[in-house]
């Protein structure tokens, strides 16, 4: 009788091991569940790392450190101060060849338009986009912008088609900020090398990249580059001596080629 009452108190309390459960064992620890964390609202995720630069200089505004570049520069802005502008050329060295061998063809062609030449020698896409944040188009209202830009940036491994493309768009941007009146004609980069090449293949990339920027209302596209090239692709010294600068030629096929979409383009804007 003891006994049996022993054994009923006994099987009233709970086992020591279920009051005190043992630690979990290398085994069981694989099962274990773990508390969800609740996360704060400064906390990040851990693969989370800081935004890298823009690795794409092709779209990064930078001046040159050559002193002449400096005070082309310069002459420009002073030159827009006087107003009086209708038209504007906006480029590198091809451009600014219209006041060396493409003097005659701009007198007859761009001059009477009230053009203003901002061309500089060796330029790129960042160098363009530095000019219009200073100076180079502030204060004035033209009807025209024509713009060619990119061969620069397509030297050996300096920026991929994609990227000169990107640094086409964004001076067209920032045209369309500065000069929201002005309706603004893009040109594909200009063939460039004796035979078809890889710069030449690049440089196609960008302008069809740059294509794609046109709306036909205030954003226009042209590429008058077959006008250049013989039937197979070659390119002539009659036209280009160096096979990338326009002989007088060479510029008076540019401005043929041109005049009658900036005369529309310009009438348009009255």
């Amino acid at each position: 009788m003891v006994r049996r009452c022993l054994l009923v108190i006994l099987a009233s309390f709970p086992l020591v091991a279920d009051r005190y459960p043992r630690s979990a064992s290398a085994a069981d620890a694989a099962v274990v569940e773990k508390p969800t964390a609740v996360p704060s609202a400064t906390d990040k995720p851990a693969t989370d790392k800081p935004p890298a630069e823009n690795s794409n200089t092709a779209v990064t505004p930078a001046p040159r450190p050559d002193e002449w570049w400096s005070k082309r520069h310069e002459s420009f802005n002073e030159r827009i101060k006087k107003g009086d502008v209708d038209l504007l050329f906006i480029g590198d060295s091809i451009t600014e060849g219209w006041g060396g061998d493409g003097k005659d063809a701009w007198t007859r062609h761009w001059a009477p338009r009230k053009a203003v030449n901002l061309g500089i020698g060796g330029d790129r896409t960042q160098h363009v986009l530095w000019r219009l944040e200073h100076g180079n188009v502030d204060g004035i209202h033209p009807k025209l912008a024509v713009l060619m830009i990119g061969t620069n940036n397509s030297n050996g491994k300096d920026n991929t088609g994609e990227e000169i493309g990107a640094g086409i768009a964004a001076i067209v941007r920032k045209l369309r900020e500065k000069l929201p009146t002005t309706k603004i004609l893009v040109l594909a980069i200009f063939p460039r090398g004796e035979k078809p090449n890889p710069q030449r293949e690049k440089n196609a990339q960008a302008s069809a990249i740059a294509a794609e920027l046109a709306d036909d209302k205030m954003i226009f596209y042209l590429d008058i580059g077959p006008k250049f090239l013989t039937d197979d692709g070659t390119l002539s010294k009659e036209i280009m001596p160096d096979f990338l600068h326009l002989s007088p030629k060479g510029y008076q096929i540019w401005a043929e080629a041109t005049e009658p979409h900036v005369a529309r383009l310009m009438e348009a804007s009255k």
